[in-house]
């Protein structure tokens, strides 16, 4: 049985030289990736729906309560 990966939520801060991937104060999904948080960037799935790496300090994670994240996992989907 494979085992759930957490998902985590941030908060755009800083959208400088991204207007049109990113949004202030819109909620992304990041994605672990060890090798960009050691450079110190953070994968997201921006406003194409891909994912890419931004620099860490340009979002701040958040915890949302669960029904907040199905229903933003649900809207991803379509």
């Amino acid at each position: 049985m494979k085992k759930k990966e957490a998902v985590h939520f941030v908060v755009c801060l800083d959208n400088e030289g991204y207007p049109a991937s990113l949004e202030v104060g819109k909620l992304y999904r990041s994605i672990p990736d060890d090798d960009a948080e050691a450079e110190g960037l953070l994968r997201v799935i921006d406003e194409s729906g891909e994912d890419y790496a931004f620099e860490a300090k340009r979002f701040h994670e958040i915890t949302v309560p669960p029904v907040v994240e199905k229903a933003l996992l649900e809207a991803n989907r379509s």
